[in-house]
């Protein structure tokens, strides 16, 4: 599988120090040998849910990742709607608080001066106000894992949070310059499908691969990984 590597910057007077992060979402139990190296090369890896796929006989890549990608950074992981419809959920959320891999459930925490937060998937269309109430309160440069890009239109867009990262809508599955086929959350022709929205404080990946069991095939719309690069405001004019 071909994975496109997109790099977004992001600069802020309340970022301390420069980060590059890369940013997994939906995995969906798929290998990812191919990403290692640069998972290396970034400080963190963020995985805005979908790591698991519940369709699948077995998540042995899913359970691989937790082994392996915190040898090459720390891995932030907040939940998806996989995670929360997964029939072994209980016993794989306590298998990711046992592993190396930070679990983010409507929890945030600081890393190297920043706070990155999770907001995770409910069966209810309304998240955890109180997550975000709290969230919004925190100190510094606050990064929110948002699995939902229509949760984050809904309840996250206009909050005093300084950037989100969303996947879920595999970039609409087909593209057609530039616009989506189809989103699950959003069915047919979706206004959210990938890249910046919201004046440039949401970012929406297309995602890691396609899922096991995906509605509509994926054609001109490319998996990726994200690169995130974070860079204080005063080293960034000094350039």
């Amino acid at each position: 599988m071909t994975r496109q590597i997109t790099v977004h910057e992001i600069v802020s007077e309340k970022i301390p120090q420069r980060l590059r992060l890369a940013v997994a979402s939906d995995l969906h139990s798929s290998p990812f040998g191919d990403v290692m190296e640069e998972f290396a090369r970034c400080d963190a890896v963020l995985v805005p849910g979908d790591l698991v796929d519940r369709h699948r006989r077995d998540n042995r890549n899913a359970e691989r990742f937790l082994r392996e990608a915190p040898e090459a950074a720390p891995v932030f992981y907040s939940v998806g709607n996989h995670e929360r419809k997964f029939r072994q959920r209980d016993a794989w959320l306590e298998w990711v608080r046992k592993s190396r891999v930070t679990l983010l459930d409507n929890e945030s925490t600081e890393f190297r001066g920043i706070r990155i937060g999770g907001l995770s998937s409910r069966k209810e269309r309304m998240p955890d106000l109180a997550f975000l109430d709290r969230f919004e309160k925190e100190e510094g440069f606050r990064l929110l894992l948002c699995h939902h890009p229509e949760m984050w239109r809904d309840w996250v867009q206009g909050r005093d949070i300084d950037f989100t990262l969303c996947g879920h809508a595999h970039g609409g599955q087909i593209q057609f310059r530039g616009h989506g086929l189809y989103a699950p959350g959003q069915g047919l022709f979706p206004e959210l499908t990938h890249g910046l929205y919201g004046g440039g404080k949401m970012l929406l990946s297309r995602g890691m691969t396609n899922g096991a069991k995906p509605r509509v095939p994926r054609w001109g719309n490319p998996c990726e990984l994200i690169i995130l690069e974070l860079f204080p405001k005063e080293e960034k004019s000094n350039e």
